[in-house]
């Protein structure tokens, strides 16, 4: 079993470093291979751009998805930093996600990461599919994370909101987007504000729940059949909105 843990911290001994440690440990010792990609060791390249691609389809005007799946046509069309990150994620039947929250959402090199490397015609998008048809469909994805705030202040009457509505953009529109089982998120709240007991704890309950991820079950995604192609990839009449991101039901005309 392959595990990628894709790491972005700037400081080598912050806790989302001392997570990613727990985690390389827990899940070697239960016989998983483990690769780590750390993004600001790497130095990895954030942007996207034409850099990207060794033999551009169109030299005087960049469309970057266009160029994505020119070059997933060919032997060697990615620049070699991104061919490699693309391999890493290809052979995974787990992907972990290590990162603080910065204004709600991952740090900037985490999400050019996603940028450059989820590319179309490669990673999803025609026939390889998308959502609960896409690629890495039966394999697993997660989030791990350090927050600044409690974790009430991420409750539904919290001063942030909701933590899953933070998260739905990442949950369902990267990782189930390519077809992950999308296992729940473990959020490190406020470390830097619990003490040395305190960040011991959370440390053993990510050890914990790693030990533990052959019985969870994965967040629910509305199927792809679900949604009506003809009616603008809405719910189809009848189906009820069971998520936070689709909360609404299309009534049958009967």
């Amino acid at each position: 079993m392959q595990a990628l843990i894709v790491y972005a911290h700037p400081e080598p001994h912050s806790f989302n470093a001392a997570m990613k440690h727990v985690a390389v440990e827990t899940l070697t010792a239960q016989g998983w291979r483990v690769e780590v990609s750390d993004l600001y060791a790497q130095d990895f390249k954030a942007a996207a751009d034409g850099r990207d691609f060794v033999q551009r389809a169109d030299a005087d005007y960049l469309k970057y998805a266009a160029e994505q799946t020119n070059a997933a046509g060919l032997d060697h069309g990615f620049a070699p930093d991104l061919a490699a990150e693309i391999a890493k994620l290809e052979a995974v039947d787990l992907l972990i996600l290590q990162f603080p929250m910065w204004w709600f959402g991952f740090p900037a090199i985490l999400k050019g990461w996603v940028d450059r490397v989820f590319a179309v015609g490669r990673i999803y998008g025609g026939e390889i599919g998308m959502f609960s048809k896409g690629r890495f469909r039966g394999r697993r994805a997660m989030l791990a994370f350090t927050t600044g705030g409690a974790p009430e202040t991420y409750g539904p009457a919290g001063l942030y909101g909701d933590a899953d509505v933070i998260l739905w953009p990442l949950q369902n529109g990267i990782l189930n987007c390519v077809g992950f089982d999308v296992l729940p998120p473990f959020m490190a709240a406020a470390p830097s504000k619990v003490g040395d007991a305190g960040r011991v704890g959370i440390l053993d309950a990510w050890a914990t729940r790693l030990r533990s991820l052959d019985g969870a079950e994965p967040l629910f995604f509305h199927p792809l059949d679900d949604f009506d192609s003809d009616a603008a990839w809405t719910l189809r009449q009848g189906v009820a909105g069971r998520t936070i991101g689709q909360s609404a039901r299309r009534e049958s005309d009967g």
